[in-house]
């Protein structure tokens, strides 16, 4: 890599599109919760404790023209996707529900919001963080050379 941290405008663009989607979905995620008040079980959770450091990592990284933060980035996104995978697969009923980490009171496979007969939470969190970390891959292959 460069000694010149400055992103080229490519690489510019993608991470604005993918500090977009983070803040979206961060301002998606607090909607539902605190408007909307639907409780946030286990697995939501953790992928929001992936996804809002996310808004300040990439808008701190666009700000100060730095492309480091795909690096810090990348790693938090992916273990977000992992996360939000699991969570859609275990919803889908692809994963018994015996290995479900959620208590009574919130439980991972409770339908809250179901849009359109088939977008749910999961589903939104997963495509999400998917866009992310495609995103911030892109980003680091033009900038790796």
């Amino acid at each position: 890599m460069q000694d010149n941290p400055t992103i080229p405008g490519r690489q510019w663009t993608l991470l604005l599109l993918c500090w977009l989607v983070t803040l979206a979905s961060t301002l998606g995620s607090l909607f539902f919760s605190e408007v909307m008040g639907l409780d946030p079980c286990v697995l939501c959770w953790y992928q929001r404790i992936a996804m809002f450091p996310l808004v300040i990592i990439l808008g701190v990284g666009l700000h100060s023209q730095d492309w480091r933060s795909v690096s810090y980035a990348l790693p938090i996104a992916c273990l977000g996707w992992l996360a939000a995978l699991y969570h859609f697969l275990l919803y889908s009923g692809f994963i018994p529900k015996g290995l479900q980490p959620c208590g009574k009171d919130s439980a991972c496979t409770q339908v809250q919001l179901e849009l359109a007969g088939f977008i749910t939470i999961p589903l939104l969190s997963l495509v999400a963080f998917s866009i992310i970390v495609l995103l911030l891959f892109a980003a680091k292959k033009g900038l790796v050379k």
